[in-house]
């Protein structure tokens, strides 16, 4: 069974991804993206991940408190979850790839 929740970057990686191969940006947001570096994608999706983390903390300390639902809670959790799966993927395909490029013959 898949996971129930992905993260919206993902979503959006994804669709971009489905539509610039039919022709053209999905968005103004990919079509400003489209000439951003390696390293300004990277960057961008660590603050996406970081501002994910804060939100589902802020909810649940509200949730806490009982300034929020449990079903905000536990949405904010998944969303949580599956941002730290695809940040310790992204880390563990970068660190693979550094590896690789290491065992390289010069």
């Amino acid at each position: 069974m898949s996971d129930p929740v992905l993260s919206n970057a993902a979503i959006r990686g994804a669709y971009g991804a489905s539509r610039s191969l039919s022709g053209g940006p999905a968005s103004a947001h990919e079509a400003k993206s489209a000439g951003q570096s390696f390293g300004d994608m990277l960057k961008g999706a660590a603050e996406e991940a970081v501002q994910t983390m804060r939100a589902a903390d802020t909810t649940a300390q509200a949730g806490l408190t009982g300034h929020a639902s449990t079903q905000q809670v536990v949405e904010a959790t998944m969303a949580m979850e599956s941002t730290v799966k695809v940040t310790v993927a992204m880390r563990d395909k970068l660190v693979e790839a550094y590896q690789e490029i290491m065992r390289m013959p010069i």
